[in-house]
């Protein structure tokens, strides 16, 4: 039996991601409606690194506004990337990857909690208590998310995440791919509506299901 399955290679505080929530939403609902499972791959858009200069802020903003204007999703301003805030997104990634083996199901449910509590509410989701509560809601046990986002494990797992996507060359979120026995094929590199995926998503839909 052949193995078929979306990658959705992504960062939890890519604004761009944030952006093709819904149609990643859909693409994933009309994937799983054909038997064909999502796999999510993080991608690590900025890791470490000192506090964000003004300047950076401001340009950071700017993508912003404009994903908000492209896609229409929502994001609170006022009060976004405060004084001192360093925009580390490996400790997100690295929640999505402790859910994603503790409880696979519950890895995207956690990616827009992420997301939500980013964007519309501004809470700092580079802090680990901050993922915990999320991962809590999305229906992960509190202690045992901790325990397995601490792992060294965890850490290295996230890391290879990172370099897959860098080995492949992908170098901008989103990025969806299909996989057949190995064999990969590109959706997206990068924001696209809907009405332009969903057809390709379901011709290869068709020829998965044929092979």
């Amino acid at each position: 039996m052949s193995r078929k399955r979306l990658i959705y290679v992504m960062d939890p505080m890519c604004s761009w991601c944030w952006g093709f929530a819904p149609v990643a939403q859909a693409l994933i609902d009309q994937a799983e409606a054909a038997g064909v499972h999502t796999h999510i791959v993080v991608g690590g858009l900025r890791s470490g690194g000192a506090a964000l200069e003004p300047t950076t802020r401001d340009y950071i903003l700017e993508h912003w506004h404009a994903v908000h204007d492209a896609t229409g999703q929502p994001f609170e301003f006022e009060g976004a990337l405060p004084a001192g805030f360093v925009y580390d997104t490996e400790p997100a990634c690295r929640a999505i990857v402790a859910v994603r083996e503790l409880a696979p199901d519950m890895a995207w449910p956690l990616v827009k909690l992420i997301q939500q509590a980013f964007y519309t509410r501004c809470l700092d989701v580079t802090q680990p208590a901050a993922l915990a509560v999320l991962a809590e809601q999305a229906g992960v046990p509190r202690i045992e998310f901790v325990e397995a986002f601490d792992s060294d494990r965890r850490v290295q797992t996230t890391q290879a995440d990172f370099a897959w996507a860098q080995g492949l060359g992908i170098a901008g979120f989103p990025t969806l791919l299909a996989e057949r026995d190995g064999q990969l094929a590109l959706l997206t590199n990068g924001y696209r509506p809907l009405p332009e995926l969903a057809p390709l998503l379901a011709r290869w839909l068709e020829r998965a299901a044929d092979a």
